[in-house]
């Protein structure tokens, strides 16, 4: 059975656009090489953290909602760790109506950027 996931990633503020799409591409052929169908995804670019972190006030954002099994979960999260251009991240499953309020938001900004 296919679980509704949503990943959040934080990459380190020094990277070009260009090592920030290999490192959103490299994490998105993980989640495709196991399986998984990716739904939605969103840049939310540079924001400034809550605190620092490594000593970095600012970080590239990027959001990734997902359909696979669990078992990805652990590897995906693994490789986040491994990558020293990754400084936070955070998945959670997204129970059913966390799938419709995603759906609706999303739905939403489509209207809205049609008229």
């Amino acid at each position: 059975m296919m679980n509704h996931y949503e990943t959040v990633f934080i990459t380190t503020p020094v990277l070009s656009d260009i090592q920030m799409k290999e490192t959103v591409e490299k994490f998105k052929g993980i989640m495709a090489n196991a399986g998984a169908e990716i739904v939605h995804e969103e840049n939310w670019g540079l924001k400034k953290l809550a605190y620092p972190i490594q000593k970095k006030s600012t970080g590239f954002y990027y959001l990734v909602e997902f359909r696979c099994n669990g078992e990805l979960i652990t590897k995906l999260e693994t490789e986040y760790r491994r990558d020293e251009r990754i400084i936070r991240f955070l998945t959670f499953k997204l129970d059913k109506f966390a799938v419709e309020y995603s759906e609706k938001k999303r739905s939403k900004k489509a209207t809205k950027t049609e008229e």
